[in-house]
């Protein structure tokens, strides 16, 4: 077991951590902060997490603190501390252990309390998580060598790769994970286990899974783990959809295949930090593509039309099978149904700009804005031209003022009753809809006046020609804007 001494108060280590392994050390109980907290000091991070080891067992340490709480089979106490800082809010304590065979790939049959520290540390998955620091005494505990990988830059794990891998099968996807926010390699050895062991991952939660993954898309390099993913027969686990598109080509203002330019886009929200749905929406914007893929003889060159169509089914789908919040998969979903919104500032009108707000939601717009500027930087082309980009949002801006769902008409369901006497029914819903295709394509329409007076007229026909107004008004709207669509599409040579 290597040991050294090392100073404590070159690591800024909070007073509440301090304190807890004092109290623990004052009642004749080893205490060391261990893991990722370890690594993190030596890189010179601040921790997210602070965990301690100890020699005394969880009975232990519930009597010598006020606040705990212990809700696990494996000797975790969770302390809690009267810091004000959010992250050290509680602290958790793990007796030292001994961890059984993993008949499940998952998690150990049975856990043993042990007094060496040296039976912990080696339970653990990476060797530069697998060092001790007593934030007391300085004395520093290195049992594998996690100091010299983390001076190589390697993620390499605790003794043989294969019995890691087998404990728990998410260590896998974990490897590629560190490797991403560190910058990382993977250490040779641990690389080939993981490719001879990649089928373990079929054993772990989809939630488990999920949570590694979204950490790796919150990483600011994204693209590299997905690369590792790939390169390593990880992501055919995820997400194998988007292996599809590897070698799938595209037109000529595309520099990249499918692959490629989905994995760009994504970087780029990433360099802009967006929030986890953008992200989500770069990297699956294009998803549809290979099977939309046509060749045109007449054009000669490829098509891919309906692609955002479909994209935006396989996206719900990926994302429902992920198991990731419904609010996400629903907005990631609008987001790359109509990504493909593309603006000619000096042609397109107002009213199409109006019923995009209305399909995905004024609180998406900026968004949608945001993705189409990751589609445009993911193609190798140039930035967005800045001109057009303030002309799109200012039409945006003015578009936001005018009504673009039912709910922005200056009438309700309410008063269309209280005005008819019309009792409730889908008649009414009708009505609703058939004034708001009036209202996108002349905002100035929207007046308390007009729509009361138009209401009467509307009321008097069946709830078959209402129906059939309402979607008449919007089929022909919709065709009209996307033959408008298409000439600005081909204008810009974009599919």
């Amino acid at each position: 077991m290597k040991q050294a001494s090392i100073d404590p108060k070159s690591f800024n280590i909070p007073e509440s951590v301090s304190r807890v392994t004092s109290v623990l050390n004052e009642h004749g109980h080893e205490a060391y902060i261990v893991g990722g907290c370890v690594r993190d000091l030596f890189l010179g991070k601040a921790p997210k997490d602070w965990d301690v080891t100890t020699n005394a067992t969880p009975e232990n340490i519930i009597e010598l603190f006020e606040e705990t709480f212990y809700e696990n089979s494996f000797g975790t106490v969770g302390v809690v501390t009267d810091s004000e800082e959010k992250s050290q809010k509680v602290i958790e304590i793990t007796p030292y252990r001994i961890e059984s065979a993993y008949s499940d790939k998952r998690r150990p049959d049975a856990v043993e309390f042990s007094t060496n520290i040296h039976d912990d540390l080696k339970r653990r998955d990476f060797t530069i998580n697998a060092m001790a620091l007593d934030p007391k005494t300085g004395v520093f505990i290195d049992s594998f060598g996690g100091i010299e990988d983390l001076h190589k830059k390697h993620i390499k794990t605790v003794g043989n790769p294969v019995d890691r891998f087998t404990e728990d099968g998410l260590r896998i996807l974990r490897a590629v994970r560190l490797s991403t926010e560190l910058g990382f390699d993977i250490e040779p050895e641990t690389e080939k286990a993981i490719k001879d062991n990649v089928d373990l991952l079929g054993h772990i939660s989809t939630e488990r899974i999920r949570d590694e993954f979204t950490k790796i898309i919150e990483s600011k390099e994204p693209m590299a783990g997905i690369v590792t993913c790939q390169r390593l027969g990880i992501l055919s686990y995820i997400i194998p959809e988007i292996e599809k598109g590897l070698g799938v080509e595209q037109t000529a203002t595309h520099a990249y295949d499918v692959y490629t330019h989905l994995l760009k886009s994504l970087q780029h929200s990433a360099d802009k930090e967006y929030p986890l749905h953008v992200k989500l929406a770069a990297m699956l914007h294009d998803i549809g593509k290979p099977e939309s893929r046509r060749f045109s003889k007449g054009k000669d060159k490829y098509t891919f039309y309906g692609h955002e169509v479909i994209g935006s089914r396989d996206a719900e789908k990926i994302l429902k099978r992920l198991k990731y919040p419904k609010d996400t998969v629903d907005k990631v979903t609008k987001l790359v149904r109509w990504h493909m919104f593309f603006s000619d500032t000096e042609q397109i009108t107002l009213s199409a700009v109006r019923r995009m707000i209305a399909n995905v939601g004024p609180e998406l717009v900026q968004d949608l804005m945001n993705v189409r500027v990751c589609d445009r930087i993911g193609t190798g082309r140039p930035k967005e031209n800045p001109y057009r980009l303030r002309k799109y949002r200012a039409m945006v801006d003015e578009a936001l003022r005018d009504p673009v769902s039912v709910q922005m008409l200056k009438i309700d369901g309410k008063r269309i009753m209280d005005v008819t006497q019309e009792t409730p029914g889908p008649k009414i819903g009708f009505v609703l809809h058939a004034l708001l295709e009036e209202v996108l394509e002349d905002p100035g329409l929207n007046t308390e006046e007009y729509l009361e007076k138009r209401v009467m007229e509307l009321i008097k026909l069946s709830e078959k020609d209402l129906k059939e107004l309402a979607e008449k008004g919007k089929d022909l709207k919709d065709r009209a804007e996307e033959a408008e669509l298409k000439k600005i599409r081909s204008k810009h040579k974009v599919d």
